[in-house]
């Protein structure tokens, strides 16, 4: 008997080595070579064009018409995939086990079934599971195809068979192809499968949602180029000790990407909030010290956060700066700024940031009220209740503008907010009924208009 070859796989670029190597040589990641099987035998068919034919054309001549969209009846899932699943599209959703992934696509199956044929491939579940899932979430499943298979050949044989318009494969790491030889989950595996299940979306016209596990990293499990062959790519979130869960897109071929869609999980599956700002704002009955509401923005939806400062003496030589769900070492570089162009200083205190309802912000339009709060706090004196504020503030000490400042004041105003700090740039052009803007462009003036 022949000896087996192998050769090593990274895990994150795919690229390979014919010995184990702390780094892999391609992209210069660490540990992440994996031992593979090298396959012999050549199987035919596996590396097709997706397109009809390889003629060379002008971009001009090329008929390309809009195609409808697939509305989910998820208001929250369709605004994430910019309306709608696309005929042909393969989408990857990823997230911690046990976050509601394949909840979230039983439900958003079980309504897609009342007008399109569809069909449920589980490699991790057994029918009688799924089957109990669905009776306890209460969905409709009379007309949900289910087909319990993990072989790809399998697959596509079914596929082609009943020839469905959306097709949940939960997940793609426990598919195999018998053209390898390697275990199912490995990096040759994950591969394999993906691109062979997005040629048969794209030749067919098929809706494909692939379930993607995650690494304790918090990214996709297998290899980069998966999120790379895929159409869109979302992340669901969400908190343990939350009943809240976010689904957010990374990438996004059909749409807007960064777009944030909202759930609440019950005992009868994720429930859409159509208001996410109430989440993200404390109820305080009267206004409190280090305590700021801003407004941010997720793709095409400004919402509401407020964002908590504490500010204590520092009991210790080393001073403390923590920041959660804000960028830590933003939290130093205002700091510096807030004593140098507004003459409060903090290096002898201990920071620390919360932005409530574990909502990560990762734009700067947060600077301003970061600071606000952090003055507040360090002043024990409460901000005027019913004010919001948001602006990106430079080391010069300028309160530069934002995008879509209309569109944040006018979610502001529609939540009873009755006053805003705002940059000069972001003016309104026009009057906004029942609010006041207070528009600076320094710093020192921000916090003077605050107090």
């Amino acid at each position: 008997m022949s000896k087996v070859k192998t050769t090593f796989v990274c895990r994150v670029c795919g690229g390979t080595s014919p010995k184990w190597q702390g780094q892999c040589p391609q992209c210069g990641d660490w540990n992440t070579l994996e031992e593979s099987v090298v396959e012999n035998k050549a199987a035919t068919g596996r590396f097709q064009s997706l397109a009809a034919d390889g003629a060379i054309k002008n971009l001009s001549e090329v008929n390309a018409e809009e195609v409808p969209r697939i509305p989910t009846q998820m208001e929250e899932l369709d605004r994430v995939l910019g309306g709608g699943l696309v005929p042909g599209g393969v989408v990857l959703i990823g997230g911690d086990p046990g976050i509601g992934k394949s909840t979230l696509l039983l439900q958003a199956l079980a309504k897609l079934s009342e007008t399109q044929a569809v069909l449920y491939v589980s490699g991790e579940e057994s029918a009688q599971q799924i089957a109990l899932r669905a009776r306890r979430l209460g969905v409709p499943t009379a007309k949900v195809r289910l087909y319990p298979e993990i072989s790809l050949e399998k697959i596509l044989l079914a596929l082609t068979a009943e020839v469905p318009k959306v097709v949940v494969i939960d997940s793609i790491q426990t598919m195999f192809t018998e053209a390898l030889t390697s275990a199912p989950g490995s990096v040759a595996q994950v591969r394999e499968c993906s691109s062979q299940l997005t040629r048969f979306a794209k030749r067919h016209g098929t809706s494909v949602l692939l379930v993607g596990h995650v690494t304790k990293d918090g990214a996709i499990a297998g290899p980069r180029v998966l999120e790379h062959i895929v159409d869109a790519v979302l992340y669901f979130e969400g908190d343990t000790h939350s009943s809240f869960r976010l689904i957010r897109a990374i990438k996004n071929r059909f749409g807007a990407v960064n777009e944030l869609g909202v759930f609440a999980m019950t005992d009868k599956g994720l429930r859409e909030v159509s208001n996410p700002s109430a989440m993200f704002l404390s109820q305080h009955t009267e206004p409190v010290a280090g305590s700021c509401v801003m407004v941010t923005q997720e793709g095409t939806r400004p919402m509401l956060v407020e964002v908590q400062a504490l500010v204590d003496d520092a009991h210790s030589p080393q001073v403390k700066r923590l920041a959660v769900g804000v960028e830590q070492n933003r939290l130093a570089l205002l700091l510096a700024v807030l004593h140098r162009h507004a003459g409060i200083v903090a290096f002898d205190q201990d920071v620390f940031i919360n932005a409530v309802g574990g909502v990560r912000i990762s734009e700067p339009a947060a600077d301003l009220a970061m600071l606000l709060a952090i003055v507040s706090s360090l002043k024990n004196r409460p901000l005027p209740a019913k004010m919001v504020v948001f602006g990106e503030v430079g080391l010069a000490g300028e309160v530069r503008p934002v995008q879509r400042g209309q569109e944040r004041l006018k979610e502001a105003a529609k939540l009873g907010f009755t006053h805003a700090i705002v940059p000069k740039a972001n003016r309104p052009r026009q009057p906004i009924d029942g609010m006041t803007v207070i528009c600076v462009e320094r710093l020192d003036e921000a916090v003077a208009a605050a107090f």
